[in-house]
C-alpha cells in the first residue's frame, strides 16, 4: 500500500494505491465516506491480480484544498494519469457511482467497466423517488440537528441512515465498520466549503450510451428508493446486471466487504 499527493487546481488529492501490476481498479467513496472505505476491499483485489486505486474527493478525508470553482470529474482524471489507471474498472459507491457513469459518458476509452454500488445517477427525476416514512422521520430529525448546529448528532442520525439502513436498529453494525464510518463522516461534516462545482449533462438521460459491462449493486436494508435506481439502471443500461447483497445498507464495503469483494471480483473475471 502506498500513499501520496496529486495536484488539480488548488487540491492536493490525498491517494492510496494496493499492487504494482495487473488490470486496473479505480475505486470512488460515498458521500459520508472518504478512500478509508475501501480498506478491506482493496487488498483483496490486489492479491487477486488488480491494480487498486482510491482518493478523497475536496471536501472528503486527507485531501487539502482551497475553494475554488472545480470540476470533480477533473480531479479523478488527474488522479487516474497520475497512477497510469486508465482504461479501469470503476468502482464507485453511492456519489462515487454518480461520479463512475460521468466518466463512463465524458470518457469511454478511459473506462473498461463499471461496479455501480448503491450509485447516485445525475439528473434522476427528484419526483420519481419514493419517500418512505423511516426515511421523512430520519430526514426531519437530520434537519433539526443541522440547525441546531449539532455536527455529532447529525453524524450519528447519519451513521444510523446509510450504515445500518434507516428501517433497521440504530447500531445494528458494530466495531471497526462503525468506528470508521463515525470517523470519516464527521470529518466530512467539519470540512471546509470546497467552492462552486462546474456543471456537467446530467447522466440519467444518456444511460444507453454507455455500452461497457456494468453491475449494478444494491444493499438489502438500503433507502426502497435506492432499490428502485439500482433496478431501472440495469433496465436502461444496454450491458448490465445486478445483485443484491444481503445484511448489508448503503455502505457493503463496510458492513459486508466478503460479499461485496465476491461479486466484484467475480464480474470482473466474467468480463475477461
Amino acid at each position: 500500500m502506498t500513499s501520496f499527493t496529486v495536484p488539480s487546481g488548488k487540491a492536493e488529492l490525498a491517494v492510496t494505491t494496493w499492487g504494482t501490476t495487473g488490470s486496473p481498479v479505480v475505486a470512488l467513496h460515498p458521500g459520508v465516506g472518504d478512500r478509508r472505505i475501501w480498506q478491506w476491499c482493496a487488498p483483496v483485489w490486489a492479491e487477486a491480480g488488480h491494480r487498486v486505486v482510491a482518493y478523497d474527493r475536496r471536501g472528503f478525508g486527507d485531501t487539502v484544498y482551497e475553494a475554488e470553482l472545480h470540476d470533480d470529474l477533473a480531479d479523478l482524471l488527474a488522479v487516474t494519469a497520475a497512477t497510469d489507471a486508465r482504461p479501469a474498472v470503476i468502482v464507485g459507491n453511492s456519489r462515487g457511482g454518480g461520479l463512475a457513469l460521468d466518466l463512463a459518458l465524458a470518457h469511454p476509452d478511459h473506462v473498461t467497466a463499471l461496479v455501480l454500488v448503491a450509485p447516485s445517477p445525475s439528473g434522476y427525476p427528484p419526483d420519481a423517488w419514493n419517500v418512505v416514512a423511516a426515511e421523512a422521520e430520519q430526514d426531519a430529525r437530520i434537519a433539526k440537528a443541522e440547525e441546531a448546529g449539532d455536527l455529532d448528532e447529525v453524524n450519528r442520525l447519519e451513521v444510523h441512515y446509510w450504515l445500518d439502513g434507516v428501517a433497521q436498529a440504530e447500531g445494528r453494525v458494530q466495531g471497526p465498520a462503525r468506528a470508521l464510518m463515525i470517523d470519516m463522516n464527521g470529518r466530512a461534516l467539519a470540512a471546509g466549503p470546497v467552492g462552486d462545482v462546474a456543471p456537467r449533462e446530467p447522466a440519467w438521460p444518456r444511460l444507453a450510451q454507455i455500452d461497457v459491462p456494468v453491475l449494478v449493486v444494491a444493499g438489502e436494508h438500503d433507502l426502497p428508493g435506492v432499490g428502485v435506481v439500482c433496478a431501472q439502471l440495469a433496465a436502461a443500461l444496454p450491458n448490465a446486471q445486478s445483485t443484491t447483497i444481503a445484511g448489508s445498507a448503503h455502505c457493503p464495503a463496510l458492513d459486508q466487504p466478503d460479499a461485496l469483494n465476491r461479486a466484484v471480483l467475480e464480474f470482473v473475471a466474467s468480463i475477461g
